[in-house]
C-alpha cells in the first residue's frame, strides 16, 4: 500500500493514487472475476488511449467482473517499489496484480514491449508464460501491435487479435465456466487455453510450432494439437455504430497527453494508402450515427466540464456529411466556450463553411498529412491528396484566422529521389507564404518527418526499410534545403524507427532479445531520455538475432511470421498492390532513384 511519504518522493504522485472523477467503484472482494487492465506506459499516455477507456467500461459493465487499471510506473516509483519490496498494484483497490485472475495488456505500439516485462517483474510474476502455473493470473494482450504478436509470444498466454469489445466478454464467460476446475488443478493450463482458443480472434502461441530455414526465413508454422485452426481470424466488432462508448469519462487529477473528450465517429478507413497498417487493423469501415456521437459528447461534457471535444477516426474527413455534424457540434458547445477539433484531415474538409465554423470557437492550428511532397510519389504510396485543392483551401483558412499549420511527411518511400526530399522544403515554404498572400504575414509551419516502417498486413510488408545511414543522409539533406525561420522541421528518432521496424516485422526469436534488452535496463523505449539503442543492439547480437534479417526485402513467396493472421484483406490483394508499384525493383532502388 502506497503511503504519503512514498508519494511525496516521486514525480507526479497523482499518477498512482487513483480515485479519479467517474472511476469505477466495484468491489474487488465481491466480484467473481478480477481483471487488471494495463497500458504499459506512463499514466498520462495510457489515460489518453481511447481503447483503454472503452474496455474499462465494457468489462465493468459485466455484473460479476471487477476491472481495475494499472500503468507502467516511472523509474522513480519503480525504484521505490523495489526498495520497499512492494508489488505493483492497481489504482482502484491497491491490490497486487498477482491477486487478479487475468492481466490484460493493451499493446498500442512496439516500443512498449520492455515495459510489459517491467510491469510483470514489479508484480512478482514470471515473465515467461511457460513458467506461470494456476497460481498466477493469465497474462493476455490485445491492441494494434498484436497484428504481429510473434516477437512477444513467449510472455503471453493468449492474444485477442482485432477488436475486443465482444471478444473480451466472451473470454470472461468462458473463463468463468472453467475457473473453478482450473484453480483446483483438475483442468490443466494447456487445456484451459485450448478451450479459450475456440473464441474467434483468440490466438494461443503455445498451440503452434514454428521452424526456420537455414537462411533465417520461416519454413513452417502449424498447430501442434488437433482441432486448432491453422489461421486466426481477426475479431471485428459489428456493433460499433450503436455502442462501443465508455459509460463514464474518467477525469485525471493531472494533465494527460490528450486532455479532452474524444468521440470516435468512425472505425476503419475508406482509403487505401499502401503504407498504412491501421486500415488492416480496423477493417472494415463503419460509422457512428451523428446523433449518437453528439449525444455522447454532451453526456461526457456534463460529466467532466472539459473545454474541448475531439472527433476521432482514421479518416474523419470521409465521415458522411461531416459539415452537418460539425455544425451541430459547434452549435451545441459554442455557448459554453468548448472547442470542437478534428485530427489530421483532407483539404476538402475545410472548403466551404467548415474552416469559419470551427474558427468561431477557437482558432487552433491545423494539421495535414500529405505524406509525400510530389504527385508522383503520392501516387506510388496511394495517398489521396489534391495539391491544388490544398492550396486553395489554405487561403480560405488563413482568411478565417488560422496562423499555424502542421504537416506530416514520410521518407524512405519506394522510388524516392532527392528531388522528392527537396520538394518537402519547397512545399513547406509555399504553405508559409500562402498566408502572407491571404492575410498579410507568413504562417508558422511545423514539419514532422518520419521514416516509413514497412508494416505487416500492408502492401509494403515485403519492402526493405531504409538503413540508419540513409535515414541520416536524408535528414541532413532536407535540413540543408530549409532556409526559413518560419519553418520548423522535426524528425522522429531514426534509431527508434529502426527498432520499431525490427520489432514490428519480427518473429518468435525476438522474445529472447527482448528479455536480454530488459535485463540490460531497456525500458520506456519510446521516450528519448530512456531509449538506449546500443543496449538493444547488444541484446540482439548476444541472442543471435540479426536486425538486418527483419528489415530486409522479403520475397513475395516467403512465408511471413504473421501470415497465419487473417485480417479480412486477402494476401493476394496486398500482393497485387505491391506489384502495381513495381515491387521487384526496390532492392536496387531503381535507375535514377536515391542511392
Amino acid at each position: 500500500m502506497l503511503d504519503h511519504e512514498m508519494l511525496l518522493g516521486v514525480r507526479k504522485p497523482a499518477r498512482y493514487i487513483g480515485s479519479e472523477w467517474n472511476v469505477s467503484k466495484k468491489s474487488f472482494d465481491g466480484s467473481a472475476l478480477r481483471f487488471a487492465l494495463c497500458f504499459p506506459d506512463m499514466y498520462e499516455v495510457g489515460m489518453s488511449n481511447l481503447g483503454i477507456r472503452i474496455l474499462y467500461s465494457v468489462l465493468n459493465a459485466i455484473p460479476d467482473v471487477c476491472c481495475e487499471r494499472v500503468f507502467a510506473p516511472d523509474t522513480d516509483m519503480a525504484q521505490v517499489l523495489r526498495d520497499k519490496r512492494l508489488p505493483l498494484s492497481t489504482l482502484e483497490s491497491q491490490r497486487p496484480l498477482r491477486d487478479f485472475d487475468i492481466i490484460g495488456f493493451s499493446l498500442a505500439y512496439e516500443l512498449v514491449y520492455t515495459n510489459v516485462l517491467a510491469v510483470l517483474d514489479l508484480a512478482g510474476i514470471p515473465l515467461e508464460a511457460a513458467s506461470r502455473d494456476k497460481g498466477f493470473p493469465l497474462v493476455i494482450a490485445g491492441g494494434p501491435a498484436v497484428i504481429n504478436p510473434e516477437p512477444v509470444h513467449e510472455f503471453f498466454d493468449l492474444f485477442i487479435i482485432g477488436e475486443a469489445e465482444e471478444a473480451a466478454v466472451e473470454l470472461m464467460d468462458s473463463y468463468r465456466a472453467l475457473k473453478q476446475r482450473y484453480r483446483s488443478g483438475s483442468l490443466a493450463k494447456h487445456d484451459l487455453l485450448l478451450e479459450l482458443s475456440r473464441i474467434e480472434g483468440v490466438y494461443v502461441p503455445s498451440l503452434y510450432d514454428v521452424s526456420y530455414a537455414s537462411d533465417g526465413t520461416v519454413s513452417s508454422f502449424a498447430p501442434n494439437r488437433p482441432g486448432v485452426a491453422a489461421t486466426v481470424k481477426k475479431r471485428v466488432f459489428h456493433g460499433f455504430g450503436e455502442t462501443s462508448l465508455p459509460a463514464e469519462w474518467l477525469v485525471p487529477y493531472i494533465q494527460i497527453i490528450h486532455d479532452r473528450i474524444t468521440v470516435e465517429v468512425s472505425r476503419g478507413c475508406p482509403n487505401r494508402c499502401r503504407f498504412c497498417q491501421a486500415r488492416s487493423c480496423y477493417f472494415p469501415l463503419r460509422y457512428r450515427p451523428a446523433a449518437k456521437a453528439i449525444a455522447a459528447a454532451k453526456k461526457y461534457f456534463r460529466q467532466t466540464g472539459y473545454d474541448e471535444v475531439a472527433l476521432s477516426g482514421l479518416s474523419v474527413s470521409d465521415y458522411p456529411d461531416l459539415s452537418a455534424l460539425m455544425e451541430q457540434m459547434v452549435c451545441e458547445f459554442k455557448p459554453y466556450g468548448v472547442s470542437v477539433s478534428l485530427p489530421s484531415v483532407k483539404p476538402k474538409t475545410f472548403l466551404g463553411s467548415m474552416s469559419g465554423l470551427i474558427a468561431t470557437v477557437k482558432k487552433t492550428g491545423l494539421t495535414f498529412a500529405p505524406e509525400a511532397a510530389t504527385d508522383r510519389l503520392r501516387s506510388v504510396i496511394g495517398k489521396d491528396f489534391d495539391e491544388e485543392e490544398f492550396f486553395r483551401m489554405l487561403g480560405q483558412v488563413y482568411r478565417a484566422g488560422y496562423q499555424h499549420v502542421k504537416l506530416y511527411f514520410m521518407t524512405g518511400l519506394p522510388h524516392e529521389t532527392q528531388e522528392d526530399i527537396e520538394a518537402i522544403a519547397h512545399f513547406a515554404r509555399r504553405v508559409s507564404a500562402a498566408r502572407k498572400e491571404a492575410a498579410g504575414a507568413s504562417a508558422g509551419v511545423n514539419v514532422s518527418i518520419n521514416t516509413v516502417v514497412p508494416k505487416p498486413h500492408t502492401p509494403f510488408q515485403w519492402l526493405r526499410m531504409d538503413s540508419l545511414e540513409r535515414m541520416e543522409q536524408t535528414q541532413r539533406f532536407l535540413l540543408s534545403k530549409v532556409n526559413s525561420r518560419k519553418i520548423r522541421v522535426s524528425f522522429h528518432d531514426r534509431h527508434m524507427n529502426f527498432l520499431e521496424g525490427v520489432l514490428s516485422r519480427g518473429d518468435r526469436r525476438l522474445s529472447a532479445a527482448l528479455k536480454r534488452a530488459y535485463a540490460k535496463g531497456c525500458i520506456f523505449d519510446a521516450w528519448s531520455e530512456h531509449f538506449n539503442f546500443n543496449a538493444w543492439m547488444d541484446a540482439l547480437r548476444e541472442t543471435g538475432c540479426d536486425p538486418g534479417v527483419y528489415v530486409r526485402q522479403r520475397g513475395i513467396d516467403e512465408l511471413l511470421p504473421w501470415d497465419f493472421i487473417d485480417v479480412g484483406i486477402p494476401r493476394s490483394a496486398l500482393e497485387r498492390e505491391f506489384r502495381a508499384i513495381g515491387g521487384g525493383c526496390f532492392p536496387d532502388r531503381g535507375k535514377g532513384e536515391r542511392q
